[in-house]
């Protein structure tokens, strides 16, 4: 079988679709996978470096906030429905899957046209423009929270969650703290709470010009703390930091052993994107979510509130982040009947093994065919 896997643009699209890829490798071990992302993308980068073919659009999501300058954007979009019509004569797919980004939207739209059918993917509670455009032409919308028959119809739904990456369940607390005091040079104990703080690969403004401000009150509070800034704000952290001394503190762009970092968390401050809550889900780990305001259809709040609601997480708007970020850490961390009710909550809300689960429904729609 032939599979045409299209999304990207984040991490968030990315990382679902390799894992499901790998699931149909585990299904199907004679699969023939080709990926279709956007040019100078992190797609291009990170699908050939999980062993699969990828081929770029030049292809720009469009202006919401000048119109005017949508002109060029629609002369690509133009341009990319031609190449991924010429891609699907010559890869000849069998079934075609799209997790979200605009390349998805030109790559499916283009493989409804010409008789293909479709899966979905939908990260997000509050879905993306580029799957609800795409519902009509879909065969299955595979979702990861509840209720989502507000965006798609219902007799296409499938509750799957969302794939995450593989391996965050290896790591044990006892050897995350012997890999961070060897590799960074701290002294992490077992007696004292380990915070993360989690932006993503950018990082995220808000929330480290919070913690910034507050790191003397968070090291007072005998926290340990591992912390992520994101390669665009690694330089302003260090910075902030040159007058504190601490073997307390991991201060770094990028995490590598995330499993690690996990396992050693007692809380863990992030955003609020779909593979980060999945990830958090998956682990029971006792969350509080700053959502970033600056996505489309806000959706990160959507996703955040759909844990609050349930007693699964701790919401503190960006707005409010520079006043209450760090004294809600320390009452939380510090509250350990109030993280095991966290930790027991989310848990509830964890779908595992949806990467397979949504790799059989891309079998079951190849087998209709």
């Amino acid at each position: 079988m032939n599979y045409l896997i299209s999304g990207g643009g984040t991490g968030g699209h990315i990382f679902p679709a390799i894992s499901i890829a790998n699931a149909l490798k585990e299904l199907d071990p004679n699969a023939n996978i080709l990926f279709v992302g956007a040019n100078n993308r992190m797609e291009m980068q990170r699908v050939p470096q999980a062993g699969y073919r990828i081929v770029g659009l030049p292809i720009r999501g469009f202006n919401r906030a000048n119109p005017l300058k949508n002109i060029s954007v629609f002369i690509d979009l133009l341009r990319s429905m031609r190449q991924v019509k010429k891609i699907i004569k010559d890869f000849k797919p069998d079934v075609g899957i799209g997790v979200g980004g605009y390349a998805s939207g030109a790559a499916m739209k283009q493989a409804a046209r010409m008789g293909i059918p479709i899966l979905l993917q939908e990260q997000n509670g509050f879905a993306g423009m580029t799957n609800q455009l795409l519902k009509n032409d879909a065969a299955k919308i595979c979702v990861a929270y509840e209720g989502m028959e507000r965006f798609f119809p219902a007799d296409k739904l499938i509750l799957t969650g969302n794939p995450v990456r593989q391996n965050l369940c290896n790591g044990t607390k006892e050897e995350a703290i012997d890999y961070f005091n060897q590799v960074y040079g701290v002294k992490f104990t077992n007696d004292r709470p380990t915070l993360l703080i989690i932006g993503g690969s950018l990082g995220a403004r808000t929330i480290n010009q919070s913690i910034l401000a507050g790191i003397r009150q968070l090291l007072e509070a005998r926290i340990q703390i591992i912390w992520q800034t994101g390669k665009n704000y690694i330089d302003e952290c260090r910075e902030g930091m040159s007058e504190i001394q601490s073997d307390s503190i991991v201060v770094t762009d990028f995490l590598s052993r995330m499993d690690l970092s996990y396992a050693i968390a007692d809380l863990v401050v992030s955003r609020a994107g779909a593979s980060s809550i999945s990830e958090l889900c998956l682990l029971g780990k006792p969350s509080i979510l700053v959502p970033s305001p600056n996505v489309a259809e806000n959706h990160q709040y959507h996703n955040a509130m759909a844990l609050v609601n349930k007693n699964a997480a701790i919401l503190v708007e960006d707005k409010d982040a520079d006043q209450k970020l760090v004294s809600t850490i320390i009452n939380t961390i510090t509250d350990k009947d109030l993280c095991q009710s966290l930790s027991t909550h989310i848990l509830t809300l964890a779908e595992k093994d949806s990467a397979l689960r949504i790799a059989r429904e891309v079998l079951k729609i190849c087998s209709n065919k």
